[in-house]
């Protein structure tokens, strides 16, 4: 019967005990070294490559529209007469 309480004791203060740590505790390096600079140079980067290009696709997209567009306006035109 003693085990028994003891064991529902300890079970319980285990439960209960928290674990305080400082934020900065056992971390490494904040993120302010040379490396994560170039990591994000490098990203930045990229992304506005890929958004280049994809402006540059839309654009091209815009411009065949407006063929189209222009083609068909004179068709109507032509149409009309």
């Amino acid at each position: 019967m003693l085990a028994r309480s003891f064991a529902r004791q300890s079970v319980r203060s285990l439960s209960t005990t928290r674990v305080v740590l400082s934020s900065n505790e056992g971390a490494t390096a904040a993120g302010k070294d040379a490396f994560s600079d170039r990591e994000r140079a490098q990203e930045t980067a990229y992304v506005k490559k890929h958004e280049a290009e994809q402006l540059k696709a839309l654009k091209e997209q815009l411009a065949k529209q407006k063929e189209t567009i222009d083609q068909l306006a004179q068709e109507i035109k032509s149409l009309k007469k």
